[in-house]
C-alpha cells in the first residue's frame, strides 16, 4: 500500500510540474496573406470556416478551458501546428499557385470523405459537424477557386514539381 501511495504522490508531483511548461498559443491573428486577399470568400463559407476550420487551419485558435491543462495543451498545440502546416487559411495567399490549386483539391476530397473536420475535433465541438448543405457549399466554393486559378494561370504552373 505504501508503494502505491508513493506512486500516486510521484505522479501528482509530475503533473503539477508539467503545468509550468506551456506551448505558445496560436493567437497571432496575422491575416496579411489571408485567402480572402486573392479569392472572394462568401459569408456562408466564412461561417463554415469559423465553426469548423479556423481553430486548426488559421493563425487564431479559440481555446477551450481544458487547453490550460498539461499534457492536453501540448497535444492541442501539436494538433494545431500540424493543421496549419498542411493548410492555413491566413497564409494561403503566400502559397505558390500550384500549392493553392492542390490544397483546394485536397479540401474537396477531405470534406467529401468526411475526414474534415476531424472526428477527434467534432467529439467535443459538436457545432463543427458540417451538414450536407454546408459540405456542398464548401466543396462548391473550393471548386470555384480551383476554376479561377485554372483560368488565370498556365496549366504547367498548376502542377507541383517533384524535387
Amino acid at each position: 500500500m505504501k508503494a502505491f501511495k508513493k506512486i500516486i504522490i510521484g505522479l501528482l508531483v509530475i503533473l503539477i510540474v508539467m503545468q509550468a511548461f506551456r506551448p505558445a498559443k496560436n493567437t497571432s491573428n496575422d491575416t496579411k496573406k489571408d485567402i480572402s486577399k486573392s479569392y472572394v470568400v462568401p459569408e456562408e463559407v466564412k461561417t463554415i470556416f469559423a465553426k469548423a476550420c479556423n481553430d486548426c487551419h488559421s493563425n487564431s485558435t479559440r481555446y477551450p478551458w481544458y487547453a490550460e491543462v498539461q499534457p492536453v495543451s501540448w497535444w492541442l498545440s501539436n494538433h494545431i501546428n500540424d493543421g496549419k502546416k498542411h493548410f492555413n487559411l491566413n497564409e494561403f495567399d503566400g502559397y505558390r499557385i500550384a500549392r493553392q490549386y492542390k490544397k483546394m483539391e485536397e479540401c474537396i476530397e477531405q470534406v467529401k470523405e468526411g475526414e474534415m473536420p476531424l472526428p477527434s475535433y467534432t467529439i467535443i465541438h459538436k457545432d463543427a459537424i458540417l451538414t450536407a448543405a454546408e459540405k456542398e457549399t464548401l466543396m462548391n466554393w473550393c471548386e470555384i477557386v480551383r476554376d479561377s486559378i485554372k483560368a488565370r494561370y498556365p496549366a504547367d504552373s498548376l502542377v507541383i514539381k517533384k524535387k
